[in-house]
C-alpha cells in the first residue's frame, strides 16, 4: 500500500509540475477536467445520484462548471459570479419544473459541487495567470501537500493531543503546529531559491497552511457523515480527486487573494 501510494504521489507531482509550468490552455483544461471528475465524485458520495448514469440535475451541474470556466476566458474575473448564479438558477429551474422528481438535498449537493470543485479548484489556474503567477502558484502546494507531509511526520513523532478525536482521530495539535511551521519553512526556502520577498512568502505559506488544515478536516467530515472511506479510486493509494486535492481546494483561493491584495 505504501509503495503504491508513493509511486502515485510521485507521478501526481510530476504531472502537476508539467501542467503548471506549461500554464495556459494545458493547465486550463487540466483543471477543468479535475473539477468535473471531482464534482462527479462528490455528487456520487453525497448519495445524490439518480438511478440512471447521468440525470438532468447532474448534467446541469457539469454544464454550470463548464460555464464558470468559460467565464474565465471571456473576460478574466468579470463574468465569474454571473456564471455561478446562472448555474444556481438552472438547478432551481429543474427542481421547480420537474418537482417532485428531485429532492432539495440533490439540488444543494449539485450547487455545492459547482462552488467546491468548479470555483475553488479553478483558483490554481487563476493564480498561475496572475503577474508572477508562475512563482506564486507553487505556494498552493507548499501550503497543502507540504502541510500534510510535515503534519504527518511531526504527529507520528511527538503527537499526543488530538485536534478532534471524533472527526479525525489521527490528527494531533502537535502535528498541526508542525505542519504550519513546516509550510512556512518551505515558503522561506522557496523564496531564497527564487530570490523573491522572503517575509511575504513565509507569512503567506503560514496562513495558507491553516486553511489547508480546515480543508482537509472538512473533506473528512463529509466522508464521515456519508460513511465512506474515499471519494473515488482514480489515484491508486490516494483515493479520488477530492481525496488528494481536499486541502488544495481551500488553499488555492486563499493564496490567490493574498497575492491579489498584496499586489
Amino acid at each position: 500500500m505504501f509503495i503504491t501510494r508513493l509511486i502515485s504521489g510521485i507521478i501526481l507531482v510530476e504531472v502537476a509540475f508539467l501542467t503548471i509550468c506549461c500554464g495556459g490552455w494545458v493547465l486550463y483544461f487540466t483543471m477543468l477536467t479535475l473539477s468535473l471528475i471531482g464534482a462527479w465524485e462528490l455528487y456520487k458520495s453525497m448519495n445524490a445520484h439518480e438511478e440512471k448514469p447521468f440525470g438532468l440535475l447532474e448534467i446541469a451541474e457539469y454544464i454550470s462548471i463548464l460555464m464558470y470556466y468559460v467565464s474565465l476566458i471571456l473576460m478574466f474575473g468579470v463574468f465569474q459570479m454571473m456564471a455561478v448564479i446562472l448555474g444556481l438558477i438552472i438547478l432551481m429551474f429543474l427542481y421547480v419544473f420537474l418537482y417532485p422528481h428531485y429532492h432539495a438535498n440533490q439540488v444543494m449537493a449539485a450547487f455545492f459541487g459547482i462552488v467546491y470543485l468548479g470555483v475553488m479548484l479553478s483558483y490554481i489556474y487563476q493564480t498561475r495567470m496572475l503577474p508572477g503567477g508562475i512563482f506564486h502558484v507553487w505556494l498552493i502546494f507548499f501550503c497543502s501537500w507540504g502541510y500534510d507531509t510535515c503534519a504527518y511526520c511531526v504527529g507520528m513523532l511527538i503527537g499526543k493531543h488530538k485536534i478532534d478525536p471524533i472527526l479525525s482521530p489521527k490528527k494531533t495539535v502537535e502535528g498541526a503546529v508542525g505542519g504550519v511551521i513546516g509550510s512556512m519553512i518551505l515558503g522561506l526556502l522557496y523564496a531564497l531559491i527564487i530570490r523573491k520577498a522572503f517575509l511575504q512568502y513565509t507569512v503567506i505559506c503560514g496562513i495558507g497552511a491553516l486553511f489547508s488544515m480546515v480543508g482537509d478536516l472538512a473533506a473528512s467530515g463529509i466522508k464521515r457523515n456519508m460513511k465512506i472511506k474515499d471519494y473515488g479510486k482514480l489515484i491508486p493509494g490516494h483515493g479520488g480527486i477530492v481525496d488528494r486535492f481536499d486541502s488544495v481546494i481551500f488553499t488555492a483561493p486563499v493564496i490567490y487573494y493574498l497575492f491579489l491584495f498584496l499586489q
